[in-house]
Protein backbone atom coordinates (compact mmCIF):
# COMPACT_ATOMS: atom_id res chain seq x y z
CA UNK A 1 0.00 0.00 0.00
CA UNK A 2 1.38 3.41 -0.95
CA UNK A 3 2.18 5.96 1.72
CA UNK A 4 -0.71 8.35 2.34
CA UNK A 5 1.14 11.66 2.63
CA UNK A 6 -0.56 15.05 2.47
CA UNK A 7 0.12 15.45 -1.24
CA UNK A 8 -1.48 12.13 -2.13
CA UNK A 9 -4.57 12.84 -0.02
CA UNK A 10 -4.85 16.26 -1.69
CA UNK A 11 -4.69 14.73 -5.17
CA UNK A 12 -7.25 12.12 -4.14
CA UNK A 13 -9.57 14.90 -3.02
CA UNK A 14 -9.54 16.80 -6.33
CA UNK A 15 -11.61 14.37 -8.45
CA UNK A 16 -13.94 13.89 -5.49
CA UNK A 17 -14.31 17.67 -5.28
CA UNK A 18 -15.10 17.91 -8.99
CA UNK A 19 -17.61 15.08 -8.70
CA UNK A 20 -19.32 16.60 -5.66
CA UNK A 21 -19.41 20.06 -7.20
CA UNK A 22 -21.02 18.66 -10.32
CA UNK A 23 -23.46 16.60 -8.26
CA UNK A 24 -24.29 19.71 -6.27
CA UNK A 25 -24.97 21.59 -9.47
CA UNK A 26 -27.40 18.91 -10.64
CA UNK A 27 -29.63 19.90 -7.73
CA UNK A 28 -28.84 23.60 -7.58
CA UNK A 29 -28.88 24.29 -11.30
CA UNK A 30 -32.65 23.79 -11.13
CA UNK A 31 -32.85 26.75 -8.76
CA UNK A 32 -30.30 28.80 -10.68
CA UNK A 33 -32.05 28.42 -14.02
CA UNK A 34 -35.60 28.81 -12.70
CA UNK A 35 -34.57 32.11 -11.06
CA UNK A 36 -34.89 33.79 -14.47
CA UNK A 37 -38.37 32.33 -14.74
CA UNK A 38 -39.86 33.34 -11.35
CA UNK A 39 -38.96 33.99 -7.71
CA UNK A 40 -41.89 31.78 -6.67
CA UNK A 41 -40.31 28.95 -8.67
CA UNK A 42 -37.07 29.36 -6.72
CA UNK A 43 -38.99 29.12 -3.44
CA UNK A 44 -40.91 26.07 -4.73
CA UNK A 45 -37.76 24.15 -5.67
CA UNK A 46 -36.02 25.29 -2.48
CA UNK A 47 -38.81 23.90 -0.32
CA UNK A 48 -39.05 20.71 -2.37
CA UNK A 49 -35.32 20.15 -2.19
CA UNK A 50 -35.33 20.68 1.57
CA UNK A 51 -37.41 17.51 1.89
CA UNK A 52 -35.59 15.61 -0.86
CA UNK A 53 -32.26 16.47 0.76
CA UNK A 54 -33.34 14.80 4.01
CA UNK A 55 -33.74 11.54 2.11
CA UNK A 56 -30.60 11.98 0.03
CA UNK A 57 -28.49 12.57 3.14
CA UNK A 58 -29.90 9.42 4.74
CA UNK A 59 -29.02 7.41 1.63
CA UNK A 60 -25.62 9.09 1.57
CA UNK A 61 -25.00 7.91 5.14
CA UNK A 62 -25.76 4.36 4.10
CA UNK A 63 -23.51 4.48 1.05
CA UNK A 64 -20.79 6.16 3.13
CA UNK A 65 -20.98 3.24 5.55
CA UNK A 66 -20.23 0.96 2.61
CA UNK A 67 -17.21 3.13 1.73
CA UNK A 68 -15.88 2.88 5.29
CA UNK A 69 -16.26 -0.89 5.46
CA UNK A 70 -14.89 -1.48 1.98
CA UNK A 71 -11.82 0.65 2.62
CA UNK A 72 -11.15 -1.29 5.83
CA UNK A 73 -11.53 -4.68 4.11
CA UNK A 74 -9.43 -3.54 1.16
CA UNK A 75 -6.75 -2.44 3.63
CA UNK A 76 -6.99 -5.85 5.30
CA UNK A 77 -7.09 -7.58 1.85
CA UNK A 78 -10.35 -9.39 2.65
CA UNK A 79 -12.03 -9.79 -0.77
CA UNK A 80 -14.82 -12.08 0.45
CA UNK A 81 -16.20 -9.57 2.94
CA UNK A 82 -15.71 -6.72 0.48
CA UNK A 83 -18.04 -8.54 -1.94
CA UNK A 84 -20.60 -9.06 0.80
CA UNK A 85 -20.53 -5.34 1.64
CA UNK A 86 -21.31 -4.40 -1.98
CA UNK A 87 -24.37 -6.63 -2.17
CA UNK A 88 -25.69 -5.76 1.29
CA UNK A 89 -25.27 -2.05 0.49
CA UNK A 90 -27.53 -2.32 -2.57
CA UNK A 91 -30.12 -4.24 -0.57
CA UNK A 92 -30.22 -1.70 2.28
CA UNK A 93 -30.06 1.46 0.14
CA UNK A 94 -32.57 0.10 -2.38
CA UNK A 95 -35.09 -0.78 0.32
CA UNK A 96 -34.69 2.61 1.98
CA UNK A 97 -35.11 4.39 -1.37
CA UNK A 98 -38.40 2.64 -2.16
CA UNK A 99 -39.72 3.35 1.34
CA UNK A 100 -38.80 7.04 1.00
CA UNK A 101 -40.59 7.41 -2.34
CA UNK A 102 -43.72 5.83 -0.88
CA UNK A 103 -43.56 8.13 2.15
CA UNK A 104 -43.38 11.24 -0.06
CA UNK A 105 -46.35 10.06 -2.11
CA UNK A 106 -48.46 9.54 1.01
CA UNK A 107 -47.35 12.42 3.23
CA UNK A 108 -46.39 15.36 0.99
CA UNK A 109 -49.42 17.40 2.01
CA UNK A 110 -48.84 17.40 5.81
CA UNK A 111 -45.13 18.03 5.16
CA UNK A 112 -45.89 21.15 3.14
CA UNK A 113 -48.49 22.34 5.64
CA UNK A 114 -45.94 21.96 8.42
CA UNK A 115 -43.37 23.96 6.41
CA UNK A 116 -45.95 26.78 6.02
CA UNK A 117 -45.32 27.07 2.30
CA UNK A 118 -47.03 30.10 0.74
CA UNK A 119 -50.18 29.29 -1.29
CA UNK A 120 -48.71 30.69 -4.52
CA UNK A 121 -45.71 28.36 -4.16
CA UNK A 122 -47.62 25.19 -3.23
CA UNK A 123 -48.59 23.82 -6.71
CA UNK A 124 -45.07 24.04 -8.13
CA UNK A 125 -43.50 22.71 -4.93
CA UNK A 126 -45.84 19.73 -4.93
CA UNK A 127 -45.20 18.90 -8.57
CA UNK A 128 -41.43 19.18 -8.19
CA UNK A 129 -41.32 17.10 -4.99
CA UNK A 130 -43.43 14.25 -6.33
CA UNK A 131 -41.67 14.14 -9.70
CA UNK A 132 -38.14 14.09 -8.26
CA UNK A 133 -39.18 11.96 -5.29
CA UNK A 134 -40.46 9.18 -7.55
CA UNK A 135 -36.88 8.66 -8.83
CA UNK A 136 -35.17 8.32 -5.43
CA UNK A 137 -34.35 4.65 -6.15
CA UNK A 138 -32.30 5.78 -9.15
CA UNK A 139 -30.40 8.22 -6.94
CA UNK A 140 -29.84 5.58 -4.26
CA UNK A 141 -28.41 3.05 -6.72
CA UNK A 142 -26.17 5.72 -8.25
CA UNK A 143 -24.81 6.69 -4.84
CA UNK A 144 -24.09 3.05 -3.96
CA UNK A 145 -22.17 2.45 -7.20
CA UNK A 146 -20.23 5.66 -6.57
CA UNK A 147 -19.43 4.62 -2.99
CA UNK A 148 -18.01 1.30 -4.17
CA UNK A 149 -15.96 2.84 -6.97
CA UNK A 150 -14.68 5.49 -4.57
CA UNK A 151 -13.46 2.82 -2.17
CA UNK A 152 -11.41 1.30 -4.98
CA UNK A 153 -10.05 4.77 -5.86
CA UNK A 154 -11.80 5.04 -9.25
CA UNK A 155 -12.27 8.73 -8.59
CA UNK A 156 -11.84 10.12 -12.10
CA UNK A 157 -14.49 7.78 -13.45
CA UNK A 158 -17.02 9.06 -10.91
CA UNK A 159 -16.09 12.64 -11.78
CA UNK A 160 -16.62 11.96 -15.49
CA UNK A 161 -20.05 10.51 -14.79
CA UNK A 162 -21.00 13.56 -12.73
CA UNK A 163 -19.86 15.81 -15.59
CA UNK A 164 -22.10 13.93 -18.01
CA UNK A 165 -25.06 14.16 -15.64
CA UNK A 166 -24.59 17.88 -15.09
CA UNK A 167 -24.26 18.64 -18.79
CA UNK A 168 -27.47 16.77 -19.54
CA UNK A 169 -29.28 18.51 -16.69
CA UNK A 170 -28.23 21.99 -17.83
CA UNK A 171 -29.24 21.29 -21.41
CA UNK A 172 -32.53 19.72 -20.33
CA UNK A 173 -33.32 22.67 -18.05
CA UNK A 174 -32.69 25.17 -20.82
CA UNK A 175 -35.00 23.27 -23.16
CA UNK A 176 -37.80 22.26 -20.80
CA UNK A 177 -37.98 25.27 -18.46
CA UNK A 178 -38.06 27.78 -21.32
CA UNK A 179 -39.78 25.68 -24.00
CA UNK A 180 -37.07 25.64 -26.67
CA UNK A 181 -37.26 23.78 -30.01
CA UNK A 182 -41.03 24.05 -30.07
CA UNK A 183 -41.54 22.19 -26.79
CA UNK A 184 -43.97 23.57 -24.17
CA UNK A 185 -42.63 25.92 -21.50
CA UNK A 186 -42.80 23.72 -18.39
CA UNK A 187 -41.14 25.94 -15.76
CA UNK A 188 -40.58 24.13 -12.46
CA UNK A 189 -41.85 20.81 -13.81
CA UNK A 190 -39.36 21.07 -16.66
CA UNK A 191 -36.56 21.34 -14.10
CA UNK A 192 -37.84 18.19 -12.35
CA UNK A 193 -38.05 16.20 -15.59
CA UNK A 194 -34.56 17.27 -16.62
CA UNK A 195 -33.17 16.27 -13.21
CA UNK A 196 -34.73 12.82 -13.46
CA UNK A 197 -33.44 12.23 -16.99
CA UNK A 198 -29.90 13.21 -15.99
CA UNK A 199 -29.98 10.88 -12.97
CA UNK A 200 -31.15 7.93 -15.07
CA UNK A 201 -28.37 8.47 -17.59
CA UNK A 202 -25.87 8.89 -14.78
CA UNK A 203 -26.95 5.56 -13.27
CA UNK A 204 -26.56 3.83 -16.64
CA UNK A 205 -23.04 5.22 -17.08
CA UNK A 206 -21.80 4.46 -13.57
CA UNK A 207 -23.21 0.92 -13.60
CA UNK A 208 -21.36 0.32 -16.89
CA UNK A 209 -18.13 1.55 -15.28
CA UNK A 210 -18.71 -0.76 -12.31
CA UNK A 211 -19.10 -3.77 -14.59
CA UNK A 212 -15.86 -2.89 -16.37
CA UNK A 213 -13.73 -2.04 -13.33
CA UNK A 214 -15.02 -4.12 -10.39
CA UNK A 215 -15.15 -7.92 -10.54
CA UNK A 216 -17.62 -8.33 -7.68
CA UNK A 217 -20.88 -9.93 -8.89
CA UNK A 218 -24.16 -8.38 -7.73
CA UNK A 219 -27.54 -10.01 -7.18
CA UNK A 220 -29.78 -11.69 -4.64
CA UNK A 221 -28.00 -14.98 -5.25
CA UNK A 222 -24.88 -13.41 -3.74
CA UNK A 223 -26.75 -12.93 -0.46
CA UNK A 224 -27.17 -16.68 0.13
CA UNK A 225 -26.28 -17.49 2.82
CA UNK A 226 -27.13 -14.05 4.09
CA UNK A 227 -24.04 -12.22 5.44
CA UNK A 228 -25.67 -11.17 8.69
CA UNK A 229 -22.46 -10.04 10.37
CA UNK A 230 -21.60 -7.74 7.46
CA UNK A 231 -25.15 -6.33 7.40
CA UNK A 232 -25.09 -5.62 11.15
CA UNK A 233 -21.74 -3.88 10.85
CA UNK A 234 -22.93 -1.75 7.93
CA UNK A 235 -26.00 -0.75 9.92
CA UNK A 236 -23.73 -0.01 12.90
CA UNK A 237 -22.11 2.71 10.79
CA UNK A 238 -25.16 3.73 8.76
CA UNK A 239 -27.97 4.00 11.33
CA UNK A 240 -26.33 6.28 13.90
CA UNK A 241 -24.79 8.57 11.26
CA UNK A 242 -28.01 8.40 9.25
CA UNK A 243 -29.95 9.31 12.37
CA UNK A 244 -27.64 12.25 12.98
CA UNK A 245 -28.03 13.34 9.36
CA UNK A 246 -31.80 12.98 9.61
CA UNK A 247 -31.79 15.03 12.79
CA UNK A 248 -29.67 17.72 11.15
CA UNK A 249 -31.86 17.97 8.07
CA UNK A 250 -35.04 17.98 10.15
CA UNK A 251 -33.54 20.85 12.12
CA UNK A 252 -32.87 22.62 8.82
CA UNK A 253 -36.50 22.02 7.84
CA UNK A 254 -37.58 23.62 11.12
CA UNK A 255 -35.33 26.57 10.35
CA UNK A 256 -36.82 26.85 6.85
CA UNK A 257 -40.22 26.91 8.54
CA UNK A 258 -39.08 30.02 10.40
CA UNK A 259 -37.70 31.54 7.20
CA UNK A 260 -41.03 31.01 5.43
CA UNK A 261 -42.57 33.43 7.94
CA UNK A 262 -40.55 36.27 6.40
CA UNK A 263 -41.95 36.07 2.86
CA UNK A 264 -40.94 34.80 -0.58
CA UNK A 265 -38.07 37.26 -1.11
CA UNK A 266 -36.34 36.17 2.11
CA UNK A 267 -36.91 32.50 1.23
CA UNK A 268 -35.30 33.13 -2.15
CA UNK A 269 -32.36 34.87 -0.44
CA UNK A 270 -31.95 31.86 1.86
CA UNK A 271 -31.96 29.54 -1.16
CA UNK A 272 -29.30 31.60 -2.97
CA UNK A 273 -27.10 31.83 0.13
CA UNK A 274 -27.43 28.09 0.70
CA UNK A 275 -26.26 27.49 -2.87
CA UNK A 276 -23.19 29.67 -2.27
CA UNK A 277 -22.56 28.00 1.09
CA UNK A 278 -22.67 24.60 -0.62
CA UNK A 279 -20.05 25.76 -3.11
CA UNK A 280 -17.88 27.02 -0.23
CA UNK A 281 -17.89 23.79 1.77
CA UNK A 282 -18.07 21.19 -1.00
CA UNK A 283 -14.28 20.91 -0.99
CA UNK A 284 -14.39 20.21 2.74
CA UNK A 285 -16.66 17.27 1.95
CA UNK A 286 -14.28 16.14 -0.80
CA UNK A 287 -11.17 16.09 1.36
CA UNK A 288 -13.15 14.53 4.22
CA UNK A 289 -14.18 11.67 1.92
CA UNK A 290 -10.58 11.20 0.73
CA UNK A 291 -9.42 11.25 4.35
CA UNK A 292 -12.17 8.82 5.36
CA UNK A 293 -10.95 6.33 2.75
CA UNK A 294 -7.37 6.75 3.98
CA UNK A 295 -8.42 6.32 7.63
CA UNK A 296 -10.26 3.13 6.64
CA UNK A 297 -7.15 1.78 4.91
CA UNK A 298 -4.98 2.67 7.91
CA UNK A 299 -7.42 0.99 10.31
CA UNK A 300 -7.42 -2.13 8.12
CA UNK A 301 -3.60 -2.14 8.06
CA UNK A 302 -3.39 -1.38 11.81
CA UNK A 303 -1.28 1.75 11.21
CA UNK A 304 -3.15 3.77 13.83
CA UNK A 305 -0.27 6.11 14.65
CA UNK A 306 -0.60 7.80 11.24
CA UNK A 307 -4.29 8.70 11.50
CA UNK A 308 -4.14 11.89 13.58
CA UNK A 309 -1.63 13.61 11.30
CA UNK A 310 -3.72 12.86 8.22
CA UNK A 311 -6.87 14.21 9.87
CA UNK A 312 -5.33 17.48 11.10
CA UNK A 313 -3.72 18.11 7.71
CA UNK A 314 -7.11 17.62 6.04
CA UNK A 315 -8.75 20.05 8.50
CA UNK A 316 -6.18 22.73 7.65
CA UNK A 317 -6.66 22.33 3.91
CA UNK A 318 -10.47 22.33 4.24
CA UNK A 319 -10.38 25.55 6.26
CA UNK A 320 -8.09 27.32 3.79
CA UNK A 321 -10.23 26.44 0.77
CA UNK A 322 -13.69 27.03 2.24
CA UNK A 323 -12.78 30.37 3.81
CA UNK A 324 -11.10 31.57 0.61
CA UNK A 325 -14.19 30.73 -1.46
CA UNK A 326 -16.52 32.40 1.05
CA UNK A 327 -14.38 35.55 1.09
CA UNK A 328 -14.43 35.71 -2.72
CA UNK A 329 -18.21 35.30 -2.78
CA UNK A 330 -18.66 38.09 -0.22
CA UNK A 331 -16.31 40.46 -2.07
CA UNK A 332 -18.24 39.86 -5.30
CA UNK A 333 -21.68 39.48 -3.75
CA UNK A 334 -23.45 42.04 -5.97
CA UNK A 335 -22.23 40.21 -9.06
CA UNK A 336 -23.13 36.69 -7.88
CA UNK A 337 -26.57 37.68 -6.61
CA UNK A 338 -27.07 39.65 -9.81
CA UNK A 339 -26.82 36.39 -11.73
CA UNK A 340 -30.14 35.36 -10.15
CA UNK A 341 -32.18 38.47 -9.39
CA UNK A 342 -32.34 42.25 -9.78
CA UNK A 343 -34.02 42.68 -6.39
CA UNK A 344 -31.72 45.05 -4.46
CA UNK A 345 -33.18 43.95 -1.12
CA UNK A 346 -32.03 40.40 -1.85
CA UNK A 347 -28.53 41.71 -2.70
CA UNK A 348 -28.25 43.64 0.59
CA UNK A 349 -29.58 40.83 2.77
CA UNK A 350 -27.49 38.26 0.91
CA UNK A 351 -24.25 40.20 1.49
CA UNK A 352 -24.96 40.29 5.23
CA UNK A 353 -25.57 36.54 5.26
CA UNK A 354 -22.32 35.85 3.38
CA UNK A 355 -20.39 37.88 5.99
CA UNK A 356 -21.81 35.64 8.72
CA UNK A 357 -21.19 32.60 6.53
CA UNK A 358 -17.44 33.24 6.74
CA UNK A 359 -17.52 32.50 10.48
CA UNK A 360 -19.95 29.61 10.04
CA UNK A 361 -17.54 27.89 7.64
CA UNK A 362 -14.78 27.76 10.27
CA UNK A 363 -16.82 25.38 12.40
CA UNK A 364 -18.37 23.54 9.50
CA UNK A 365 -15.05 22.70 7.83
CA UNK A 366 -13.74 21.22 11.07
CA UNK A 367 -16.97 19.28 11.62
CA UNK A 368 -17.14 17.76 8.16
CA UNK A 369 -13.60 16.36 8.27
CA UNK A 370 -13.69 15.34 11.94
CA UNK A 371 -17.03 13.53 11.80
CA UNK A 372 -16.10 11.36 8.80
CA UNK A 373 -12.72 10.57 10.30
CA UNK A 374 -14.12 9.68 13.72
CA UNK A 375 -16.76 7.40 12.19
CA UNK A 376 -14.18 5.71 9.93
CA UNK A 377 -12.12 5.01 13.07
CA UNK A 378 -15.16 3.45 14.78
CA UNK A 379 -15.95 6.39 17.09
CA UNK A 380 -19.61 6.79 16.12
CA UNK A 381 -21.48 7.78 19.27
CA UNK A 382 -19.80 11.11 20.04
CA UNK A 383 -20.28 12.77 16.62
CA UNK A 384 -23.84 11.47 16.42
CA UNK A 385 -24.79 12.52 19.97
CA UNK A 386 -23.11 15.92 19.76
CA UNK A 387 -24.65 16.57 16.36
CA UNK A 388 -28.20 15.78 17.47
CA UNK A 389 -28.03 17.77 20.71
CA UNK A 390 -26.33 20.83 19.24
CA UNK A 391 -28.42 21.17 16.08
CA UNK A 392 -31.64 21.32 18.13
CA UNK A 393 -30.58 23.14 21.29
CA UNK A 394 -28.31 25.63 19.53
CA UNK A 395 -29.25 25.91 15.84
CA UNK A 396 -33.04 25.52 15.98
CA UNK A 397 -33.67 27.12 19.37
CA UNK A 398 -31.18 29.88 18.58
CA UNK A 399 -32.76 30.48 15.16
CA UNK A 400 -36.16 30.99 16.75
CA UNK A 401 -34.74 33.15 19.56
CA UNK A 402 -32.60 35.43 17.39
CA UNK A 403 -34.47 35.31 14.09
CA UNK A 404 -38.12 35.30 15.21
CA UNK A 405 -38.32 36.35 18.88
CA UNK A 406 -35.74 39.16 18.74
CA UNK A 407 -36.66 40.07 15.17
CA UNK A 408 -33.20 39.72 13.59
CA UNK A 409 -34.68 37.72 10.70
CA UNK A 410 -32.44 35.73 8.41
CA UNK A 411 -29.15 37.14 9.84
CA UNK A 412 -30.20 36.00 13.33
CA UNK A 413 -30.93 32.54 12.00
CA UNK A 414 -27.50 32.38 10.32
CA UNK A 415 -25.76 33.48 13.52
CA UNK A 416 -27.45 30.63 15.43
CA UNK A 417 -26.29 28.12 12.83
CA UNK A 418 -22.73 29.50 13.02
CA UNK A 419 -22.68 29.06 16.81
CA UNK A 420 -23.90 25.48 16.39
CA UNK A 421 -21.10 24.64 13.94
CA UNK A 422 -18.45 26.30 16.13
CA UNK A 423 -19.56 24.41 19.25
CA UNK A 424 -19.48 21.01 17.53
CA UNK A 425 -16.14 21.81 15.92
CA UNK A 426 -14.65 22.48 19.35
CA UNK A 427 -16.03 19.21 20.77
CA UNK A 428 -14.64 17.09 17.92
CA UNK A 429 -11.26 18.82 18.02
CA UNK A 430 -10.93 18.04 21.72
CA UNK A 431 -11.83 14.42 20.97
CA UNK A 432 -8.96 14.07 18.53
CA UNK A 433 -6.50 16.02 20.66
CA UNK A 434 -7.12 13.84 23.72
CA UNK A 435 -7.02 10.58 21.71
CA UNK A 436 -10.37 9.39 23.07
CA UNK A 437 -11.30 8.08 19.61
CA UNK A 438 -8.67 5.34 19.85
CA UNK A 439 -10.80 3.45 22.40
CA UNK A 440 -13.35 2.66 19.68
CA UNK A 441 -11.11 1.29 16.93
CA UNK A 442 -12.84 -1.64 15.19
CA UNK A 443 -11.41 -5.08 14.49
CA UNK A 444 -11.56 -6.05 10.80
CA UNK A 445 -10.08 -9.50 11.24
Amino acid sequence: MKEFNARRVFWMSLPIFAELLLQLLVGNVDQMMISRHSQAGVAAIGNGNQIINIIIILLSSMSAAATIMLSQYIGARDERRAGAVCNVAFLVVGGASLAASLALLLFWKPLFSWLRIAPEVMPDARGYLLAVGSFILVQGCYMTFAAILRSYAYLREIMTTALIMNGINIFGNAVLINGLFGLPELGVMGAAISTNISKCIGLAVISFIYCKKIRIPLGLSQLRPFPGAVCRRLLFFALPTGGESLSYDLSQAFILRFVNLFGTAVVATKVYCSIFANIAYVYSIAISQATQIVVGYLVGEQRIDRISRRVWTAVGIALAVSLSITALLWLNSDFVFGLFTRDQSVWRLGKTILAIEFFLEIGRSVNIVMVRSLVAAGDVRLPVGAGIVSCWLVAVAGAWLLGVHFGLGLPGIWIAMAVDEALRGAVFSIRFLTGGWKKHLPSVS
